[in-house]
């Protein structure tokens, strides 16, 4: 954990070296953070890695623990309220090291959307800030409604997240996708032509996939019950369990579906955390030679 939480570190520092614009704003006037944003980012990578989903519990961990890699650590307002503001600078260091792994140029992509539940009782419903974005839906894998989101996740066979999205329950699969191409369009046109992109049969349509052969993705999903046999149907069942494994890690290992979110920006960053730790642990195996796992058995503490 120690050399993953260094690589991190290093990693983060190099990126806002080189491209200081992407720190989170910060008075000119003022006194400087003794926490890093590099330390920072990696603090927030290791409280996910690790399984605490209360930052008031991470921290006194921290404090008896890690004051080796962290000789400074804020308290819990500070550690929160910073954590939020550096959605972005989390982002863009997820994407460096998506970006630097041989997983990243794979033609082959898996899509699936899971629910990230954010309340259960209806006095929590009418109260809470999510109000609007959260709403009800329905998991037809675990056969029960909810409240909340959904996360949307776009990965590689080797189960390195590519791209994402967190729309309320009853977001459409299909037009979240195509708005996550929309978004961010070098996804697609930076690669070769004739990505393949496997999903569920929520992912249909002549309209839909006629969006996808534009953008020169080729689409493979399991026949609905209207519809004649597709090709390649013998290869969904093993295929898709990539993606069930990749949710069962988040939900499973980085404890997804508690993480105490009560804010559009707390849910945020809450997820980002946990996108991230996945993001680095498949890096670091890579450029340490380790086998390129979609759990996260070897960091477990």
């Amino acid at each position: 954990m120690d050399s993953l939480a260094t690589a991190l570190y290093v990693r983060a520092d190099d990126l806002l070296t080189s491209s200081p614009q992407l720190a989170p704003w910060q008075p000119v006037v003022g006194i400087t953070p003794q926490l890093s944003d590099a330390e920072l980012v990696t603090l927030s990578m290791m409280q996910a890695m690790l399984g605490y989903t209360s930052e008031a519990r991470w921290l006194r961990h921290a404090r008896v623990h890690l004051r080796h890699l962290f000789p400074y650590l804020p308290k819990r307002p500070g550690y929160n309220k910073r954590l939020r503001k550096a959605v972005g600078l989390i982002q863009h260091v997820m994407r460096k090291l998506a970006a630097d792994t041989a997983l990243w140029t794979d033609d082959v992509w898996v899509v699936d959307s899971t629910p990230v539940e954010c309340g259960r009782s209806r006095e929590t419903v009418k109260r809470s800030d999510l109000a609007g974005w959260a709403q009800y839906g329905y998991c037809a894998s675990h056969t029960r409604y909810f409240w909340g989101l959904r996360l949307h996740l776009l990965c590689t066979l080797g189960g390195l997240p590519i791209a994402f999205a967190l729309t309320g329950a009853k977001a459409d699969e299909r037009e979240t996708l195509l708005d996550i191409f929309a978004t961010e369009p070098t996804l697609v046109t930076d690669r070769p032509p004739g990505q393949t992109l496997i999903g569920d049969k929520n992912y249909f349509g002549r309209e839909f996939e006629s969006q996808l052969a534009d953008l020169n993705i080729e689409l493979l999903r399991p026949a609905r019950k209207d519809e004649a046999e597709r090709a390649g149907s013998q290869l969904f069942k093993p295929l898709r369990q990539v993606i069930e494994s990749i949710n069962e890690t988040f939900k499973g290992q980085l404890d997804l579906e508690r993480h105490r979110g009560r804010t559009p920006g707390g849910v945020m960053v809450r997820v980002l955390q946990r996108i991230l730790a996945l993001t680095a642990a498949i890096w670091h195996n890579e450029h340490t030679g380790q086998p390129v796992m979609r759990s996260l058995t070897a960091y477990d503490h």
